[in-house]
Protein backbone atom coordinates (compact mmCIF):
# COMPACT_ATOMS: atom_id res chain seq x y z
CA UNK A 1 0.00 0.00 0.00
CA UNK A 2 1.84 2.99 -1.04
CA UNK A 3 1.81 6.37 0.84
CA UNK A 4 -0.79 8.18 -0.40
CA UNK A 5 -3.67 5.30 0.25
CA UNK A 6 -2.37 5.02 3.80
CA UNK A 7 -2.81 8.65 4.64
CA UNK A 8 -5.85 9.35 2.69
CA UNK A 9 -8.82 10.33 5.04
CA UNK A 10 -10.99 7.56 5.85
CA UNK A 11 -14.40 9.91 6.49
CA UNK A 12 -14.72 13.55 6.52
CA UNK A 13 -15.35 15.23 9.61
CA UNK A 14 -18.22 16.56 8.27
CA UNK A 15 -20.08 13.48 6.73
CA UNK A 16 -19.19 11.69 10.29
CA UNK A 17 -21.58 14.44 11.57
CA UNK A 18 -24.05 14.25 9.81
CA UNK A 19 -23.63 10.03 9.74
CA UNK A 20 -24.04 10.64 13.70
CA UNK A 21 -27.11 13.49 13.39
CA UNK A 22 -29.24 10.58 11.37
CA UNK A 23 -28.14 7.85 13.69
CA UNK A 24 -29.39 10.00 16.73
CA UNK A 25 -32.15 10.46 15.02
CA UNK A 26 -33.00 6.73 14.45
CA UNK A 27 -32.07 5.65 18.10
CA UNK A 28 -34.25 8.33 19.58
CA UNK A 29 -37.44 7.46 17.44
CA UNK A 30 -39.40 4.65 19.67
CA UNK A 31 -38.90 1.25 18.28
CA UNK A 32 -39.31 -2.17 19.15
CA UNK A 33 -35.54 -2.41 20.22
CA UNK A 34 -35.91 0.99 22.09
CA UNK A 35 -39.49 -1.21 23.68
CA UNK A 36 -37.34 -3.70 24.75
CA UNK A 37 -34.57 -2.71 26.04
CA UNK A 38 -36.73 -0.72 28.71
CA UNK A 39 -39.34 -3.38 29.52
CA UNK A 40 -36.49 -6.17 30.20
CA UNK A 41 -34.49 -3.26 32.38
CA UNK A 42 -37.79 -2.23 34.26
CA UNK A 43 -38.72 -5.56 35.01
CA UNK A 44 -35.22 -7.64 35.69
CA UNK A 45 -32.75 -5.19 36.19
CA UNK A 46 -30.04 -2.99 34.17
CA UNK A 47 -28.25 -6.47 34.23
CA UNK A 48 -30.98 -8.33 31.98
CA UNK A 49 -31.18 -4.45 30.28
CA UNK A 50 -27.86 -4.80 29.58
CA UNK A 51 -28.12 -8.76 28.16
CA UNK A 52 -30.84 -7.65 25.52
CA UNK A 53 -28.70 -4.93 24.39
CA UNK A 54 -25.62 -6.95 23.71
CA UNK A 55 -28.14 -9.44 21.70
CA UNK A 56 -29.03 -5.67 19.92
CA UNK A 57 -25.71 -5.16 19.05
CA UNK A 58 -24.98 -8.43 17.63
CA UNK A 59 -27.75 -8.34 15.74
CA UNK A 60 -26.60 -4.97 14.11
CA UNK A 61 -23.19 -6.02 13.93
CA UNK A 62 -24.77 -8.76 11.31
CA UNK A 63 -26.71 -6.49 9.41
CA UNK A 64 -23.77 -4.17 8.89
CA UNK A 65 -22.18 -7.15 7.86
CA UNK A 66 -24.80 -8.43 5.31
CA UNK A 67 -25.52 -4.82 3.94
CA UNK A 68 -21.63 -4.83 2.91
CA UNK A 69 -21.88 -8.06 1.18
CA UNK A 70 -24.79 -7.02 -0.56
CA UNK A 71 -27.51 -9.17 1.09
CA UNK A 72 -29.73 -6.51 1.59
CA UNK A 73 -30.24 -5.77 -2.38
CA UNK A 74 -31.54 -9.68 -2.46
CA UNK A 75 -34.24 -9.18 -0.24
CA UNK A 76 -34.71 -6.25 -2.13
CA UNK A 77 -34.64 -8.31 -5.46
CA UNK A 78 -36.76 -11.24 -4.06
CA UNK A 79 -39.95 -9.90 -2.70
CA UNK A 80 -40.96 -13.85 -1.29
CA UNK A 81 -37.82 -13.69 0.31
CA UNK A 82 -38.30 -10.05 2.64
CA UNK A 83 -42.19 -10.93 2.76
CA UNK A 84 -40.89 -14.45 4.92
CA UNK A 85 -38.91 -12.31 6.86
CA UNK A 86 -40.95 -9.57 7.25
CA UNK A 87 -43.86 -11.44 8.85
CA UNK A 88 -41.62 -13.98 10.96
CA UNK A 89 -40.25 -10.92 12.53
CA UNK A 90 -44.17 -9.72 12.90
CA UNK A 91 -44.83 -13.03 14.53
CA UNK A 92 -41.75 -12.86 17.24
CA UNK A 93 -42.84 -9.59 18.56
CA UNK A 94 -45.88 -10.91 18.83
CA UNK A 95 -44.24 -13.80 20.70
CA UNK A 96 -42.13 -11.66 22.79
CA UNK A 97 -45.05 -9.17 23.85
CA UNK A 98 -47.44 -12.38 24.65
CA UNK A 99 -44.32 -13.36 27.20
CA UNK A 100 -44.23 -9.86 28.67
CA UNK A 101 -47.91 -9.64 29.53
CA UNK A 102 -48.11 -13.09 31.24
CA UNK A 103 -44.47 -13.03 33.05
CA UNK A 104 -44.61 -11.79 36.91
CA UNK A 105 -46.12 -8.59 37.71
CA UNK A 106 -42.49 -7.34 38.53
CA UNK A 107 -39.55 -9.95 38.60
CA UNK A 108 -36.06 -7.65 40.09
CA UNK A 109 -33.99 -10.02 41.68
CA UNK A 110 -33.97 -9.68 45.32
CA UNK A 111 -30.81 -11.81 45.71
CA UNK A 112 -27.17 -12.87 44.09
CA UNK A 113 -26.94 -14.81 40.74
CA UNK A 114 -28.34 -18.05 40.18
CA UNK A 115 -28.38 -20.61 37.48
CA UNK A 116 -32.44 -19.02 37.07
CA UNK A 117 -30.58 -15.58 36.61
CA UNK A 118 -27.96 -17.01 34.39
CA UNK A 119 -30.88 -18.39 32.32
CA UNK A 120 -32.86 -14.97 32.05
CA UNK A 121 -29.68 -13.35 31.02
CA UNK A 122 -29.17 -15.93 28.08
CA UNK A 123 -32.88 -15.54 27.32
CA UNK A 124 -32.57 -11.52 27.28
CA UNK A 125 -29.90 -11.85 25.29
CA UNK A 126 -31.62 -13.94 22.50
CA UNK A 127 -34.59 -11.60 22.57
CA UNK A 128 -32.51 -8.80 21.63
CA UNK A 129 -31.31 -10.56 19.29
CA UNK A 130 -34.03 -12.38 17.06
CA UNK A 131 -36.03 -8.46 17.91
CA UNK A 132 -33.25 -7.13 15.39
CA UNK A 133 -32.14 -10.16 13.17
CA UNK A 134 -36.05 -10.74 12.51
CA UNK A 135 -36.52 -7.15 11.34
CA UNK A 136 -35.40 -6.86 7.82
CA UNK A 137 -35.96 -2.68 7.21
CA UNK A 138 -33.17 -2.74 10.21
CA UNK A 139 -30.79 -5.04 7.15
CA UNK A 140 -32.55 -2.66 4.71
CA UNK A 141 -31.84 0.36 6.43
CA UNK A 142 -27.92 -0.32 7.26
CA UNK A 143 -27.88 -0.74 3.27
CA UNK A 144 -29.78 2.09 2.18
CA UNK A 145 -28.01 4.41 5.17
CA UNK A 146 -24.46 3.16 4.93
CA UNK A 147 -23.31 3.93 1.32
CA UNK A 148 -24.53 7.04 1.46
CA UNK A 149 -21.12 8.42 3.49
CA UNK A 150 -18.75 6.10 1.46
CA UNK A 151 -16.65 8.59 -0.98
CA UNK A 152 -14.33 6.03 -2.65
CA UNK A 153 -11.53 8.77 -3.62
CA UNK A 154 -11.06 9.09 0.52
CA UNK A 155 -9.60 5.22 0.84
CA UNK A 156 -10.90 1.33 0.21
CA UNK A 157 -14.63 0.94 0.54
CA UNK A 158 -14.18 -1.95 2.73
CA UNK A 159 -12.47 0.11 6.15
CA UNK A 160 -14.39 2.96 5.23
CA UNK A 161 -17.80 0.18 5.81
CA UNK A 162 -15.80 -1.12 8.46
CA UNK A 163 -15.50 2.57 10.30
CA UNK A 164 -19.42 3.53 9.97
CA UNK A 165 -20.36 -0.02 11.24
CA UNK A 166 -18.26 0.78 14.02
CA UNK A 167 -19.71 4.24 14.92
CA UNK A 168 -23.36 2.91 14.24
CA UNK A 169 -22.61 0.22 16.92
CA UNK A 170 -21.09 2.36 19.65
CA UNK A 171 -23.66 5.20 19.20
CA UNK A 172 -26.48 2.02 19.38
CA UNK A 173 -25.02 0.32 22.53
CA UNK A 174 -24.91 3.67 23.99
CA UNK A 175 -28.53 4.49 23.54
CA UNK A 176 -29.86 1.24 24.50
CA UNK A 177 -26.88 1.48 27.57
CA UNK A 178 -28.62 4.79 28.41
CA UNK A 179 -32.27 3.15 28.11
CA UNK A 180 -31.29 0.31 30.45
CA UNK A 181 -29.79 2.35 33.25
CA UNK A 182 -32.65 5.01 32.90
CA UNK A 183 -35.31 2.29 33.27
CA UNK A 184 -33.62 0.18 35.70
CA UNK A 185 -33.91 3.29 38.07
CA UNK A 186 -37.39 4.44 37.10
CA UNK A 187 -37.96 0.31 38.41
CA UNK A 188 -37.30 1.43 41.99
CA UNK A 189 -40.47 3.95 41.61
CA UNK A 190 -42.66 0.74 39.75
CA UNK A 191 -42.00 -1.40 42.26
CA UNK A 192 -43.62 1.03 44.99
CA UNK A 193 -46.93 1.13 43.13
CA UNK A 194 -48.57 -2.25 42.06
CA UNK A 195 -50.80 -0.04 39.21
CA UNK A 196 -47.63 1.22 37.52
CA UNK A 197 -46.28 -2.15 37.26
CA UNK A 198 -49.53 -3.69 35.85
CA UNK A 199 -49.07 -0.64 33.32
CA UNK A 200 -46.02 -1.10 32.03
CA UNK A 201 -46.76 -4.94 31.02
CA UNK A 202 -49.94 -3.41 29.17
CA UNK A 203 -47.99 -0.60 28.00
CA UNK A 204 -45.04 -2.30 26.31
CA UNK A 205 -47.17 -5.41 25.38
CA UNK A 206 -49.34 -3.04 23.76
CA UNK A 207 -46.39 -1.50 21.59
CA UNK A 208 -44.44 -4.15 20.42
CA UNK A 209 -48.16 -5.95 19.18
CA UNK A 210 -48.21 -1.90 17.69
CA UNK A 211 -44.68 -2.59 16.04
CA UNK A 212 -45.52 -6.11 15.03
CA UNK A 213 -48.83 -4.94 13.14
CA UNK A 214 -46.49 -2.03 11.46
CA UNK A 215 -44.27 -4.39 10.55
CA UNK A 216 -46.35 -6.90 8.90
CA UNK A 217 -48.29 -3.93 7.21
CA UNK A 218 -45.80 -1.95 5.66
Amino acid sequence: MDASTREAPMISAHLLILYVTALVVVFALPGPDMALVLQTSIGRGARHGFAAALGLGMSRATHVTLSACGVAALLRNAPWLYEIVRYGGALYLVWVAVQIFRSPVFALPSGGASASDDGALRTAFVKGLFTNLLNPKALLFCSVLLPQFVRPEAGPVAWQMVELGAVLLALGACFDAIYAIGSARLARWVRAHPLAQTLQRWTFSAALIGFAVRLSLD
